[in-house]
């Protein structure tokens, strides 16, 4: 919650709106499951373009290594769920300041209650932010490891891939949106038009008539 104090102009007071500060629980979306995803499978990359050469006695252990970064596979779920909270933290603190949004909070008179403006709010700003980015990569990293625990268990038979999950939802939930803002546009613009048909008719109907 922001608060802006109230001023006086003239004889008139202005001000003391309260508005909203949006944090997302999941900031970074599914960049973190596309990047880690892409960092274990690079391995696995190299082999394969490594596997019919002859490889020096010290990377004897790429095989054996990249035999254990496929899907399913402990190491595999283990990396991939460290990377994917690491990218969640990563990604976050790119997209978001919170020493800049409470300099711009300050200098357009805004504050959080019962907190004082600058350092203060900034650090209250990384506390909830911190909390909400573990819970968001607590969710990301269930929806992910969820399908690798299936792979794991039942074999290739039945895989659907956490990252195909999250961007389904991120596509629909974004259009679902994009249609409630044109349904909202659309009943706004009809809303005018009849404001705008009983402006006409009633300016019509006042008119004094003419001998």
């Amino acid at each position: 919650l922001i608060q802006y104090p109230k001023r006086q102009e003239g004889n008139r007071m202005t001000g003391g709106e309260r508005s909203f500060l949006p944090l997302k629980v999941n900031t970074a979306g599914v960049i973190p499951a596309i990047f880690a995803s892409s960092l274990l499978m690079l391995p696995t990359t190299v082999a394969t373009f490594t596997a019919q050469a002859n490889l020096p006695e010290w990377m004897s252990w790429l095989p054996l290594v990249t035999a254990q970064l496929t899907h399913g596979q402990p190491l595999f779920m283990i990396l991939y769920a460290v990377l994917i909270v690491f990218f969640c933290f990563f990604y976050t603190s790119i997209t978001f300041n919170p020493e800049d949004t409470a300099e711009n909070l300050r200098k357009y008179g805004g504050f959080l209650p019962g907190i004082r403006p600058g350092k203060r709010t900034a650090e209250y700003l990384d506390y909830v932010l911190t909390r909400l980015t573990v819970i968001g990569a607590a969710y990301i990293t269930a929806v992910c490891l969820l399908p690798e625990f299936l792979v794991s268990s039942l074999g290739n038979s039945l895989y659907f891939g956490g990252t195909s999950i999250l961007i389904v939802v991120s596509v629909t939930m974004d259009t679902v949106a994009q249609i409630q803002s044109q349904l909202l546009a659309h009943q706004y613009e009809g809303l005018i038009k009849k404001a705008k048909l009983r402006g006409r008719g009633g300016r019509g109907g006042s008119a004094p008539a003419r001998r």
